[in-house]
């Protein structure tokens, strides 16, 4: 599945900018206690995937969320941002960051269905952008306990 992401990025972005791009960040970005990598696995085979890392203690910014193209239009990716959405939360996270390149429409579409902000002129060209910046806020989580302690009887 990786190499299959890599490859897609040389595709849209240029020769060597796949592998760049997957090199970017240390692993250890994205483990515990700040990160979170989240793989769903069909029949064995990972289908899709995606991360999160620690921007700061509110921000935790999502990266490499993607299907592989043999199990597309099927949601996943948007079970992935959800799953990914919950665990920010569980973390202590109240906001998430990302970008998407400007050559990944269906990104940009992923990230407006799935109620993040552009933080970009959706009119504008993609190309004149360069990465396209999106932003969520996120839900306070209550834990169980406070849950009951403000119930109503």
């Amino acid at each position: 599945m990786l190499a299959e992401l890599a490859w897609e990025y040389s595709t849209r972005y240029g020769a060597g900018e796949g592998e760049a791009e997957m090199s970017r960040y240390p692993p250890a970005e994205f483990a515990p206690p700040g990160g979170a990598l989240l793989v769903l696995v069909e029949r064995g085979e990972a289908v899709a995937g995606g991360a999160l890392r620690r921007q700061d203690s509110a921000t935790a910014e999502l990266k490499r969320v993607w299907t592989h193209s043999a199990h597309r239009r099927r949601g996943l990716a948007r079970r992935i941002v959800a799953a990914l959405e919950a665990e920010a939360a569980r973390l202590g996270y109240r906001r998430i960051l990302l970008t998407t390149g400007p050559r990944q429409p269906e990104a940009r579409g992923l990230y407006l269905a799935t109620g993040y902000t552009p933080l970009f002129d959706l009119a504008a060209d993609p190309e004149s952008i360069g990465p396209l910046p999106f932003e969520k806020r996120l839900a306070a989580s209550v834990s169980p306990r406070d849950r009951r302690r403000t119930a109503i009887p």
